[in-house]
């Protein structure tokens, strides 16, 4: 991200037409952690590039972009991914590849991964390299801490029966399994959502988003 790199990766071989294709085309992922001396040097490269050279620069923190650079670049917001698309892409994966997984821990993976194909395969990996070539929705929750479907039911079956010492029970459990409580919040959040989706309709049970197979018995008792 410093200065010297980039002179050395990207501006020096500028002047070097390719040699098989039509263009030459720098890819600088995560630009915003460029240095500000860094933009500097690259901001000639991008205003004045050779008729061979295309620059594509990708970011999540556009703000960050220094306005010289913005103000010379062609912007793309590219929208999030759906649950349904990043599922069946890791699907089809993992088919190729051999390896067993149930439907809820690919389910558990994207949502995890909130749209992000990229962030979906990074979380993918991590579960591959703790799991055997059978992988379940324990493994998912164990390895990415995260709070697994079967004990969100759990919450707000106790909730919902107005169990306050079972409201603790579960409460201690949770805490014990050291997971940040902020993604229990955030995942309860989403079952409570889920739940009022499927009372206005009905038809969204069938919704592999809202919930896989093995869990619409218990989603249809707690939506009534």
């Amino acid at each position: 991200t410093g200065v010297d790199d980039v002179r050395e990766v990207i501006v020096e071989p500028l002047s070097i037409s390719p040699i098989r294709d039509r263009f030459k085309i720098f890819i600088i992922d995560e630009v915003h952690r460029l240095s500000k001396s860094a933009f500097d040097a690259l901001l000639k490269s991008v205003e004045e590039p050779p008729p061979w050279v295309k620059f594509m620069m990708a970011t999540t923190d556009p703000h960050s972009v220094p306005v010289t650079i913005h103000s010379r670049s062609q912007v793309f917001e590219l929208r999030a991914l759906p649950f349904n698309s990043i599922r069946e892409t890791l699907r089809t994966l993992m088919t190729k590849e051999a390896i067993r997984i149930d439907d809820g821990a690919l389910a558990l993976v994207a949502r995890h991964a909130e749209g992000s194909m990229r962030d979906a395969l990074s979380a993918l990996d991590q579960v591959l390299a703790f799991t055997a070539e059978d992988v379940t929705a324990e493994d998912v929750s164990t390895v990415l801490g995260l709070i697994g479907r079967d004990i969100q039911f759990e919450i707000v079956e106790t909730v919902a029966a107005e169990d306050l010492q079972g409201a603790f029970d579960v409460a201690a459990r949770v805490v014990d399994t050291g997971v940040d409580l902020r993604l229990v919040c955030r995942e309860l959040a989403r079952l409570m959502r889920d739940l009022m989706v499927v009372q206005i309709d009905p038809t969204r049970y069938a919704d592999p988003e809202i919930a896989s197979e093995g869990e619409r018995p218990r989603l249809e008792a707690l939506a009534k």
